[in-house]
């Protein structure tokens, strides 16, 4: 006899379950740990009098804002956060504009040739960060290049032994042409993704009232596919913003600080001048300028859906 609906609701007042989670608990309390104590740890630094004494013998003082105001103050500090938003904004434009055109152009391709590129860009994507900087180092490398190499050969004799790392332009030209080559499948693919999800009668009916290919992006596709496209455009801003390891390992900030940015110049401060207190109090102001580009992008995000933080 099959149970009434009544029989079948649970009783009320029935405390709810725990075992749900207890379950998560661990993974939660090990990313809580994981996160926020590193994010705390730096935090209590940067309020501290900690260089290599105080590493060693952990007798550390507190002495209130007095990093901060030596961060603050420095000229040095507020050049190269010039430096990090231009460098931001250079890589999140460029990642921004060539990752649509691929995804736009992905669209369009027959079966094989979106099987090509698409496993083209997996392929890219997987490569290390390491060593994909490393290959960059040799292509540019002043005698054993293939950029000086073929410039010569193409006529251009003034390239010939050129050191590309000597020169603050042309370093800093070559990082931005790196992060891009190696962010540009992540935000193609995903914008292709949301592409497919534009039903095809829209694109019909733009073609039969006569709109071109910009018109039916702008008036179609763009609609549709802006929250994916803020959120790209989002994290691209997080990622460029904390390029640290392709600087590190191919100029060290150099040559002189053309290349130095935020992240950068708090490891050059903590650990070069053992100023672990200044590095700290450099990583919170990074934060903190982080979370401010975030909360705009997120703000506009949120606009457009008809919300409001």
């Amino acid at each position: 006899m099959p149970l009434s609906r009544s029989s079948r609701r649970p009783p009320r007042g029935r405390p709810l379950s725990l075992s749900p989670y207890l379950l998560i608990a661990p993974a939660v309390l090990g990313m809580l740990y994981l996160l926020l104590y590193p994010l705390a740890r730096a935090l209590i630094i940067s309020f501290q009098d900690f260089r290599l004494r105080e590493l060693i013998r952990g007798d550390a003082e507190f002495v209130g804002l007095r990093n901060y105001q030596t961060l603050l103050t420095d000229p040095r500090f507020w050049e190269v956060v010039r430096r990090t938003f231009m460098f931001m904004a250079i890589n999140v434009v460029a990642i921004m504009i060539l990752s649509t055109l691929v995804a736009l152009m992905i669209e369009r391709l027959g079966i094989i040739g979106r099987a090509v590129v698409l496993s083209s860009l997996v392929l890219v994507w997987a490569v290390p960060v390491v060593a994909a900087t490393t290959i960059f180092q040799w292509l540019f490398h002043s005698e054993f290049g293939i950029v000086n190499e073929t410039l010569t050969n193409l006529g251009f004799t003034s390239f010939e032994g050129y050191t590309w790392f000597a020169n603050g332009s042309a370093a800093f030209a070559i990082l931005v042409v790196l992060i891009v080559w190696q962010s540009v499948p992540f935000a193609a693919i995903t914008l292709y993704s949301a592409l497919t999800t534009v039903p095809g009668e829209l694109y019909e009916s733009a073609r039969l009232d006569g709109a071109g290919a910009m018109r039916t992006f702008r008036s179609v596709t763009f609609p549709l596919v802006r929250p994916i496209f803020m959120l790209v455009l989002s994290l691209e801003v997080i990622w460029t913003f904390k390029a640290f390891v392709q600087i590190w390992v191919m100029t060290r900030g150099g040559p002189g600080d053309a290349t130095t940015i935020l992240p950068v110049y708090t490891v050059q401060t903590a650990l070069a001048n053992q100023r672990y207190d200044l590095g700290s109090a450099a990583s919170m102001v990074t934060v903190l300028l982080m979370s401010g580009v975030l909360v705009f992008y997120l703000r506009q995000l949120f606009r457009q859906e008809g919300e409001h933080l």
